[in-house]
């Protein structure tokens, strides 16, 4: 006499698939009523020089002023963002505004 083999549903537990219409029927959760807060002049500044040093279309940033780098980017004819090189005139006694973003870390 064979073994007796069991259903797969035995060891197995059942679960029954979600259909798409029940899926589409259940409300979306609500859109966030709180706007991101408003960054300063300065905060929106900062956040600018980040993505440049952060873009690595211009060069390495490490171990010069954004400035330079600004300046060596259009020296090879990469076309860095004029607004930068203004925002770095406007600013030039801030370290926050002429160092990079990694000036605190050693070379």
């Amino acid at each position: 006499m064979p073994a007796k083999r069991g259903l797969i549903t035995d060891t197995f537990k059942v679960v029954k698939k979600v259909r798409v219409a029940d899926r589409k029927a259940k409300d979306p959760s609500p859109p966030r009523d709180d706007p991101e807060p408003a960054l300063s002049e300065r905060e929106r500044d900062l956040q600018e020089l980040k993505k440049f040093d952060l873009d690595c279309r211009f060069g390495p940033c490490t171990g010069i002023s954004r400035l330079q780098r600004w300046e060596r980017a259009a020296q090879h004819g990469l076309n860095p963002p004029q607004e930068i090189r203004d925002l770095l005139l406007r600013q030039d006694s801030d370290p926050d505004y002429t160092q990079c973003l990694w000036r605190d870390y050693p070379l």
